[in-house]
């Protein structure tokens, strides 16, 4: 599958620096923007644990990187594999994923591809730090289709260090389903503050 479509994204400094994000409301400014797992996230608010649903994962063709992928990809060492996942909890598929991964780096750590990246990268307890990079709305008919809500779609993409190198990039999809959980939340361009 291509990468979503951006229709907004707040700027990657903004995002960095935790500046107010405008709208968003206290619960969804901490899925979208906190450095917690996603996954632990999803089975706390569900009660159900997170089942990886495997799309593909493959090397990114002649050496390209896809269209539509964060800069921050750039920084990672070629050759490089992207993998992308539903993430579902009991009967709802809540959030879409895709990573980018050097190679060797996802070999290495991705041993279990129905793992959540977060459980295989933990295993043995070793140190990782997460940041987000950026927050968008995105569209595509197939999102549409798969979460069954119109769009647009909230998405973050953030990368993961461990010992000061980076590791991957992630981004994720959040279904509006979310919503019973976390309450309403504007699917609209934020007014960020500066």
């Amino acid at each position: 599958m291509p990468s979503p479509t951006c229709l907004w994204e707040a700027p990657a400094a903004t995002v960095a620096a935790g500046d107010d994000p405008g709208e968003l409301p206290g619960p969804w400014r901490l899925m979208l923007l906190g450095d917690g797992s996603p996954t632990r996230h999803l089975r706390l608010l569900t009660g159900h644990p997170v089942a990886v649903e495997l799309i593909a994962m493959a090397a990114e063709a002649g050496g390209q990187t896809s269209a539509g992928c964060p800069r921050e990809v750039q920084e990672l060492t070629p050759p490089l594999l992207r993998r992308q996942v539903w993430l579902n909890c009991g009967e709802q598929t809540l959030a879409w994923a895709e990573s980018w991964w050097n190679q060797d780096e996802a070999n290495q750590h991705l041993q279990d591809r129905n793992l959540p990246i977060w459980l295989s990268l933990t295993q043995g307890r070793s140190e990782l730090f997460r940041e987000v990079d950026g927050l968008a709305l995105v569209h595509e008919p197939w999102l549409e289709n798969r979460f069954g809500y119109s769009g647009p779609f909230w998405s973050r993409h953030y990368r993961f260090f461990r010992q000061g190198r980076e590791l991957t990039v992630i981004r994720e999809v959040f279904s509006p389903a979310l919503e019973e959980w976390l309450g309403a939340n504007p699917r609209q361009p934020l007014h960020l503050s500066r």
